[in-house]
């Protein structure tokens, strides 16, 4: 039962890990699609990349408010992103060491 349960816990923890990568991926893609508007470039209208920039948006931006509630804004420059990634990455890191077994 035990060799179960440790392979479980083992497989709870790769699929969280995969799971913190892919929204590190969704977080850092956002940032870039922002960050290319922000310059002004303007893409023509295609309904699917309207659903994949909805898509970031809607999955980055509840994690990314969080941080901008903060003040990490140097004049151009907005650091709440980085800040973002760097908790989600220490706080996934120490729950996904909790899970998987020793």
């Amino acid at each position: 039962m035990t060799i179960f349960a440790a392979s479980a816990r083992s497989e709870i923890a790769d699929f969280l890990s995969a799971l913190l990568t892919v929204y590190v991926i969704v977080i850092i893609a956002w940032i870039v699609f922002s960050f290319i508007f922000a310059m002004g470039v303007r893409m023509p209208y295609t309904r699917w990349f309207n659903a994949v920039l909805d898509f970031l948006r809607d999955t980055a931006n509840p994690w990314l408010n969080l941080f901008r509630r903060l003040p990490l804004r140097i004049v151009p420059l907005d650091l709440s992103p980085i800040v973002a990634i760097i908790v989600l990455q220490i706080a996934g890191g120490i729950v996904i060491e909790i899970i998987r077994p020793a």
